[in-house]
């Protein structure tokens, strides 16, 4: 059909009770600015614009089956209404730490998560709430445990950044960075002695990339052959440093074939592209192939935790990622241009959404804290 394929999007900014980052246009072509200058000298690199489709063997040439597009669609609005929503609870001091948020990077966890099944695991870093919702968690668990509410997931005291749901396979979010590498590889060690068929996906950044622990945990993968596959969110920023500084090669996929192991590189703003490319690496691990290294290229629309003003990257990087490299935008240009979708469905699902998380907020706000005689349950030691 003819139209914008972000009318929708502009809609609901105009009902939306607090301002809502992808209502951007889509920029027809727009020039990638250049970087700020690494704070050391770095190596060069390719293209940050990371064209889509860059480093998956072949680019798709129709959409999956409707139901499986609308899901990935409604799941990709619900986890960045989630988060913007998460970002207003802070803001009004309605809970207590800091939060990752991961708005921007929707389609690597949306793209993963469903090329998997319910009993696969996943492990999830700080940024994990995409990871968690993604793989099935429940909107009001979530919110809850986010603002310390003896309802949450982990019963108030775990909080944003250790969000775990066992019944769906999610072992967890990780404060520590790189600390769910070998949670992830013992995952699938436990799949391959138990001879089920199940597989581990390992969710890390660019920063955590360059963790020891990686080496050990895949140099242990490749020699068991165990059914994992380690996917790095390259969104360009450990914390505030620009990945290129503080990594020895252009493309962290490269490090895969030192580890001995099949890499792919892939375009994470499409999430059509990042399920397609976790797909033929969980039918890999399934069938006995041994794991897979992919590299996500994303990026975050937000500093690195609700406090940052991330004042180490200019308006004009930031500008062109979000013109052209939104990913909910992008599956809605492909839903249009396939006439798998209407503005106005579109609109009523983003207006759904909408809804169930401003209740799950307001559940939240209701929920009672955990009593003070709790605080040693559910410990170790």
């Amino acid at each position: 059909m003819a139209g914008n394929p972000v009318i929708a999007l502009r809609r609901w900014l105009s009902v939306s009770p607090h301002p809502r980052i992808f209502s951007r246009p889509m920029a027809k072509s727009s020039p990638r600015p250049k970087k700020s200058k690494p704070a050391r000298s770095a190596p060069a690199t390719r293209s940050k614009s990371a064209p889509r489709g860059d480093g998956a063997r072949t680019r798709r040439t129709r959409l999956p089956d409707a139901d499986t597009v609308w899901s990935m669609y409604r799941k990709m609005v619900e986890i960045r209404s989630f988060e913007e929503h998460v970002w207003d609870v802070y803001t009004r001091g309605l809970m207590p730490g800091l939060a990752h948020l991961y708005i921007g990077e929707e389609a690597v966890a949306v793209g993963a998560c469903t090329a998997l099944r319910t009993d696969d695991y996943i492990t999830s870093t700080h940024r994990g709430h995409g990871h968690c919702l993604a793989k099935g968690a429940r909107l009001e668990g979530m919110m809850a445990e986010i603002m310390g509410k003896e309802a949450g997931y982990c019963r108030g005291k775990g909080g944003s950044m250790h969000i775990a749901d066992m019944s769906v396979g999610n072992l967890g979010a990780n404060g520590i960075v790189g600390g769910s590498f070998g949670i992830a590889t013992g995952a699938a060690l436990s799949a391959k002695l138990r001879k089920t068929d199940q597989v581990a996906v390992c969710f890390f950044g660019d920063g955590a990339a360059n963790q020891g622990i990686l080496m050990e945990a895949a140099n242990m993968a490749v020699i068991w052959n165990l059914p994992v596959i380690y996917l790095c969110e390259n969104n360009q920023y450990g914390e505030h440093t620009p990945f290129e500084a503080v990594t020895g090669v252009k493309e962290i996929v490269d490090r895969a074939k030192g580890f001995g192991m099949d890499g792919e590189r892939v375009d994470g703003a499409d999430v059509l592209a990042v399920l397609e490319v976790i797909r033929r690496a969980v039918d890999k691990a399934r069938k006995g192939g041994g794991p897979t290294f992919v590299e996500a290229v994303t990026y975050r629309f937000k500093g690195h935790h609700v406090g940052d003003a991330a004042g180490y990257r200019t308006k004009e990087e930031l500008a062109w990622w979000m013109d052209n490299k939104d990913p909910i935008q992008l599956l809605a240009r492909d839903m249009l241009k396939a006439g798998v979708a209407t503005d106005e469905q579109l609109l009523a699902v983003q207006e759904q959404v909408e809804v169930e998380v401003i209740a799950a907020v307001e559940f939240a706000r209701e929920a009672p804290y955990p009593a003070p005689e709790q605080a040693f349950e559910d410990v170790y030691s």
